[in-house]
């Protein structure tokens, strides 16, 4: 979902869980925050609070995720990269 909104778009976590499992999404909220921060932990996504990226160890409330720009140059990446 994060490469498919890249580069200018960001994803809901709650979006995540919807994709997932449609009816019983909420019961997913916690295993992706976990994802997510262990995701950031290894610069492939970013954490935003209010539009800004935060650190994966400091974070509460309502967050957004988008790709970091760094997971674009892995070569392994760059041949799936979508088209600008």
């Amino acid at each position: 979902m994060c490469a498919a909104s890249w580069p200018d778009e960001t994803v809901r976590p709650e979006d995540i869980a919807i994709t997932l499992h449609e009816v019983e999404w909420q019961a997913l909220t916690k295993r992706i925050r976990l994802a997510v921060k262990q995701l950031a932990e290894a610069g492939h996504v970013q954490i935003l609070r209010k539009g800004k990226p935060v650190p994966p160890d400091d974070f509460k409330g309502v967050y957004r995720v988008r790709l970091a720009d760094s997971f674009w140059h892995d070569p392994a990446v760059e041949a799936v990269r979508p088209a600008e």
